[in-house]
């Protein structure tokens, strides 16, 4: 079977590009398979039209939504090697072997867990990435932001606009760094504490954080964690070859979204940091019109 696309990928992004391909009367393949970075979401937040919705509500209204484009095949199957070249790909899709003359990787990425003791267990729940998908719920509670050195640039804008949503915020160096002094003026003038010491482990029950543990024993309330930990590609995506950035995410042209290799599009938090439903799925649609015309023009 030739498919015009073949999208690794059926979140917000993946999703959000079929229907666009369809509704252009492309033939598409939609191959979803794998864990779903926001499996332990509850709700699905700052998404017009869809806020609160579950993410697995989300997938099945959307899901629905493809039916009527009857050029759009979804499947459950996982993608194990692409081989070919653009115009002309070959797709293991679960035990099939397909053709494609464009691939648009939707795959997310991977978030690694710290060796913390406890944030594997609130991963999701109460450790979580972005205010705007989980600071109203827990608006006026006492918030905590893990800092890492890697990400100490913009350490002060994102602990500074927590107080948006809470005035009790606190920001962890898990005692891994230490922050330049203008910084720790800047915060603490803003009216946020500080912690240097080493963190023991994260307390709570149930999914729910309830306090920071220090090495000394003390511990400080916190019932929402804001982390950002290391992330990393998906195999197939590190086995395709396609350029990354410093930070490890894909490469794509800013107009086209055309990755380094001729014929590999992109869309959705492979590509970037500014990780959220929405975002993920303007991307996608940005990806397939992108696609559509190059496809018009060849």
């Amino acid at each position: 079977m030739l498919y015009d696309v073949v999208i690794l990928g059926g979140g917000p992004a993946g999703l959000a590009a079929a229907l666009a391909l369809g509704r252009a009367r492309k033939q598409v393949l939609l191959c979803d398979a794998g864990p779903r970075r926001n499996a332990r979401a509850e709700h699905l937040h700052n998404f017009v039209t869809r806020d609160g919705a579950t993410p697995d509500e989300f997938r099945r209204v959307a899901r629905e939504q493809l039916r009527p484009y009857t050029s759009v095949v979804v499947q459950d199957v996982p993608v194990s090697g692409v081989t070919g070249a653009r115009g002309a790909f070959h797709v293991t899709a679960g035990a099939n072997l397909v053709e494609a003359r464009r691939l648009l990787l939707c795959t997310g990425m991977i978030d690694e867990m710290l060796p913390l003791d406890g944030f594997r267990e609130f991963w999701g729940y109460s450790v979580v990435q972005c205010p705007y998908c989980h600071g109203w719920e827990a608006r006026d509670r006492p918030w905590g932001f893990l800092a890492r050195a890697a990400h100490a640039s913009h350490l002060p804008m994102f602990a500074l606009q927590l107080r948006g949503w809470t005035r009790d915020v606190c920001v962890f160096t898990d005692g891994a760094f230490e922050l330049p002094e203008p910084v720790q003026t800047q915060l603490l003038a803003a009216g946020l504490r500080i912690e240097t010491a080493p963190i023991a482990r994260l307390v709570g029950r149930d999914h729910r954080l309830e306090a920071v543990e220090l090495s000394g024993g003390a511990r400080v309330a916190c019932e929402l964690l804001f982390a950002h930990p290391p992330q990393h590609q998906i195999d197939l995506v590190r086995a395709l070859g396609v350029a990354l950035d410093s930070d490890g995410f894909v490469q794509v042209d800013p107009m086209s979204r055309q990755t380094s290799i001729p014929g590999v599009f992109a869309a959705g938090d492979l590509t970037s940091r500014m990780q959220a439903a929405i975002a993920a799925a303007a991307s996608g649609v940005h990806a397939a019109s992108m696609i559509n015309v190059e496809l018009m023009l060849s």
